[in-house]
């Protein structure tokens, strides 16, 4: 496309009706999309018992009967809830050859150590004279038959266990219910694709493949709205993994006869363990069983997709590449919420509360489920495809390459490949919700709230650029996006949205942003190049003054935008055309879009050599521009303050040798030094300070070599941390004070060249001298306790350690008084 031709907005394309899943069990079909008939039907319904008894106690008992659909007699898979499913799958898996090898092994290298050890006398075989030999061969079958035991109990305890059909029908009415009791709207998913997805499960069925879903994770609803779904249309239930720490009394027995399998959450070197969990995963797969599993790991706190957890998912992977399994289908799910159930907790998390235990009541709570009214559920699946076929291809593209590869390395670059695909096709297929519409309206809009107007204007706005990128936006059918934003604005609740009273127009404020960015989050992947290419721009756009001071060479341009992808990496999923392709194609797009004016090269029309806002955007006061710049900043702030917090780890003058310090308490310090700033003024976003966030922030200094980590395989102890030496500030020999010099700081620097600009910003040589100070004061209990811990000195020199290095906060803190 010519960059002189202006580009339109594609009108947006049809997309196939959603069908809907209420709780009178009924699936509507809304071939305009949203209609408000299923949500006053379903209003009615959850009144039946006491408004019309006798059709509740009907209904009821036709899922006790199991009349028509609710039989779930034929279903499209392999048969299941039946009795003695547990014990035949139990059976196939302790009979697998690779279990059995591994017992083998197991008891032979433990027989030998116990030869080695000398325990393995004739006294230990009850007297009887037998030679060496025969005394180790007992013994190696003694060990089998034990492990076998063990092996026994960890199957029974992981498996799932889908033995009735009477008692899913009443788990999938009880779960319908309560889901829908919640998500007032219902369950809704596209036609087109379930249509696909049946006609694909028949084909599964017929060759015996096993279709694995692979969902993103907000939410513990995930898994009941998928399995709702899956019971509802005939599919077979997938056996879902799940971690252990839902294995909760009655509710671990309950899941575990719905479909939930459940392994721990760390494996460490349990070589039993492991072999157990590959070898259930390959019974599963090779007789053709559905499975789903969280190509997360745990759930997102941040609404955004996390980075792909490769640990069940290389067993799968193995199953086929192995040749144990033929072949299984992939099914990469977006799961959407108009509003999260848990968002509240996350909350709590990210601002370094404790993970709060399993409950099953704060889950069933009437002020948690039974009474909200949290809008609806969308459920979309990408066309599956087969594992073998993608397994076939990367070996392929791998084995062309120039330099080979051993079976090691191709084989986790496979896996990783794996994941991010369906990542990606995730992505692809996900719906923006209405809530995640109007939450990042008002958190991409200066000043204190917006008029409904103007909200309207921009959700519809959003709305458009949305299906621009290829994105997706829950149906609004015939309703005028006024009610849609009414909806949204309801869904949210005062919590988080706020109305100002007794203006002459409705105006909304954003009462709690923290929660807010969770619903921004779900928006972001779709502009993640359009905002660094913005936040690049910004180290010029900042600086003020005319057109001219304010347009950004190319070179300057690619090489800021190259370091805030590579800052990034681990929390956005990028396209895979590399930097120069994406770059280009974000530019001509933003070109196009009028927000930016490009300088290109006389000589070559294809080369551009500057870029700046456009007349048009400067006149309409930058709200595109700035829009892109609202959605990266907060993680520009993030990244800025884990940058910052390292320079607690600069060692004190007089420290002598390694000092290695508890890597959770430096975070947790962090996070501490995070809200101070916020609060004074050096930190623009209180979302900044969020746990996970600066977690992704320590893992990519972690790569890129600044820091030095230490992990136990011991869980009980801790994971240390140090700066890497060359990434070491220097401090004043006079005073103690860290110099602002050197890798590090020019590092924050690059980083904070693209940060907002705010309050003391400009300060210079105050700020510099102001926050490493409170840096200082804040990491003086780290050092306090690395010198206790290496020093091991009894209590009365103990003492005397803190007092001197309160005195030395007691100082610093008076300077940075001093200069407030």
């Amino acid at each position: 496309m010519s960059p002189s031709k202006k580009r339109k907005s594609a009108p947006p394309s049809e997309q196939a009706p959603d069908i809907s899943i209420t709780a009178a069990d009924q699936v509507h079909l809304h071939a305009a999309g949203y209609d408000e008939s299923p949500e006053r039907g379903l209003v009615g319904s959850m009144a039946r018992f006491r408004s019309a008894p006798l059709d509740f106690i009907r209904e009821v008992s036709l899922h006790v009967s199991g009349t028509g659909w609710r039989s779930y007699d034929k279903i499209v898979g392999q048969p299941i809830f039946y009795s003695g499913f547990s014990e035949e799958m139990k059976a196939k898996v302790l009979s697998s050859p690779m279990l059995v090898t591994k017992v083998r092994e197991l008891a032979a290298k433990r027989a030998e150590v116990e030869a080695n050890e000398g325990l393995l006398g004739e006294e230990a075989m009850n007297g009887r004279g037998v030679g060496e030999k025969d005394r180790r061969v007992k013994r190696r079958i003694q060990i089998e038959e034990s492990l076998l035991e063990v092996a026994e109990s960890i199957t029974d305890n992981m498996i799932c266990k889908m033995e009735s059909k009477s008692f899913i029908r009443g788990a999938y009415y009880l779960a319908t219910q309560l889901l829908t009791r919640a998500y007032h709207q219902g369950v809704h998913v596209s036609s087109e694709e379930v249509l696909r997805l049946r006609a694909v499960a028949e084909q599964a069925a017929k060759d015996k493949h096993s279709i694995i879903f692979l969902p993103c994770h907000r939410s513990h609803v995930d898994y009941v709205s998928l399995q709702i779904i899956c019971y509802r249309l005939g599919l077979a239930l997938p056996t879902v993994v799940a971690g252990d720490n839902l294995n909760m009394p009655v509710v671990g027995a309950f899941l575990q006869h719905a479909g939930a399998m459940w392994i721990r959450r760390s494996f460490g070197d349990d070589q039993l363990y492991t072999t157990l969990v590959q070898a259930y995963i390959d019974t599963l797969l090779a007789n053709g069983f559905n499975l789903e599993c969280f190509v997360e790991g745990g759930r997102s706190r941040t609404g955004k997709l996390l980075p792909p957890k490769f640990g069940i998912l290389s067993y799968m992977l193995d199953s086929v590449a192995s040749g144990r399994v033929e072949d299984a289908i992939i099914c990469p799910v977006s799961t959407q919420y108009d509003k999260v159930i848990e968002v509240d907790s996350y909350i709590s998390e990210l601002l370094g509360q404790p993970k709060p235990k399993e409950n099953l009541m704060d889950f069933l709570s009437a002020s948690s489920v039974l009474s909200l009214k949290l809008g609806r559920v969308d459920v979309r699946f990408h066309e599956p495809w087969s594992l073998r076929k993608f397994v076939s291809q990367q070996h392929d593209r791998f084995s062309r390459l120039p330099q080979k590869l051993d079976l090691k390395d191709e084989r986790l670059r496979i896996l990783r490949t794996l994941g991010y695909k369906v990542l990606s096709e995730i992505n692809d297929v996900s719906v923006v919700m209405p809530t995640a519409l109007v939450g990042t309206i008002l958190l991409t809009l200066r000043g204190r709230g917006v008029g409904k107007t103007e909200l309207i204007r921009r959700v519809e706005w959003l709305s458009e650029r949305v299906r621009a990128q290829g994105g997706r936006v829950a149906h609004f059918a015939s309703l005028p996006t006024s009610v849609v934003v009414e909806r949204a604005l309801e869904v949210l609740g005062p919590g988080l949205v706020g109305l100002v009273p007794g203006l002459p127009e409705d105006t909304y404020y954003a009462v709690d942003r923290f929660q807010l960015s969770f619903y921004r989050n779900m928006t972001i992947h779709l502009f993640i190049l359009q905002a660094l290419v913005s936040a690049a721009m910004y180290t010029k756009v900042k600086l003020g003054g005319g057109p001219e001071y304010q347009r950004i060479s190319y070179i300057e341009l690619h090489d800021q935008v190259h370091f805030l992808s590579q800052l990034f990496r681990g929390e956005f999923i990028f396209p895979t055309e590399g930097l120069d392709v994406n770059l280009a194609k974000t530019i001509d797009g933003l070109e196009a879009d009028n927000v930016i004016k490009v300088t290109r090269s006389p000589e070559d029309h294809s080369k551009v050599e500057f870029v700046e806002l456009s007349d048009t955007e400067r006149e309409t006061g930058r709200e595109n521009y700035d829009f892109y710049c609202f959605l990266i900043w907060p993680f520009i702030e993030a990244s800025w303050l884990g940058t910052i917090s390292l320079m607690m780890l600069a060692p004190p003058i007089g420290t002598s040798g390694e000092v290695w310090l508890d890597l959770k308490k430096v975070q947790d310090r962090a996070q501490l030094l995070g809200k101070t700033l916020y609060h004074q003024g050096d930190l623009s976003y209180f979302e900044a300070v969020n746990k996970e966030t600066l977690k992704n922030a320590y893992t990519r200094f972690e790569e890129e070599g600044m820091i030095l980590v230490t992990k136990s395989k011991d869980s009980k102890l801790p994971s240390t941390i140090r700066l890497a030496d060359e990434w070491t500030p220097a401090r004043n020999s006079a005073n103690g004070a860290i110099i602002a010099r050197g890798s590090l700081w020019a590092f924050a620097e690059k980083i904070s060249s693209s940060r907002r600009e705010g309050k003391n910003r400009r300060d210079g040589k105050t700020v510099q001298s102001r926050v490493l100070d409170l840096t200082d004061v804040v990491g003086e209990t780290l050092w306090e306790d690395a010198v206790l811990g290496l020093e091991g000195v009894e209590e009365g020199r103990a003492e005397v350690a803190r007092a001197k290095m309160r005195g030395r906060g007691r100082r610093k803190t008076m300077g940075v008084a001093a200069r407030l």
